[in-house]
């Protein structure tokens, strides 16, 4: 019988997303096409404003998937410390995006894709937020709900 730790508290496992998404700067980015067929690709971030920002070509089918908007879940952590956001995803031109948001993505990513042709910004708005390290925290895993961080 594996034994595990016991469960994170609701509070302590926002806590750890929250840490995670400050420090944290690659995720999984899983979209679709429109028949269906499946994209999943690592993308580096920063939390901003609420939401998670990334950048990517304007050709690559992350970006082809959500033009002009689209669904998306992003991951962060191993299988044993599991963050999955699942959200709405849009394509913004670099000199579109607001500077505030812009100087974070290239303070943190130590890049500014503003001026860069074929590159575009995916700001991902989070919907649902799930976090859990074993089966034992799969009952309590939903922190987020309808974009509202749950009490």
């Amino acid at each position: 019988m594996t034994t595990y730790a016991p469960a994170r508290s609701r509070d302590q496992r926002r806590q750890d997303v929250h840490e995670r998404l400050a420090k944290d700067e690659d995720a999984w980015v899983a979209t679709a096409a429109a028949d269906g067929d499946p994209c999943l690709v690592p993308l580096s971030f920063v939390w901003h404003a609420g939401t998670l920002l990334m950048c990517t070509r304007r050709t690559n089918p992350t970006a082809r998937n959500l033009t002009p908007s689209g669904p998306v879940r992003v991951t962060l952590g191993h299988t044993r410390d599991v963050v999955l956001v699942e959200g709405t995803a849009e394509t913004v031109a670099g000199r579109e995006l607001p500077a505030e948001a812009a100087d974070a993505f290239a303070a943190k990513l130590r890049w500014d894709p503003r001026d860069r042709e074929p590159w575009v910004y995916v700001r991902i708005t989070p919907h649902v937020v799930k976090a859990w390290q074993e089966e034992n925290e799969l009952a309590g895993r939903e922190l987020m709900r309808d974009g509202v961080w749950l009490d």
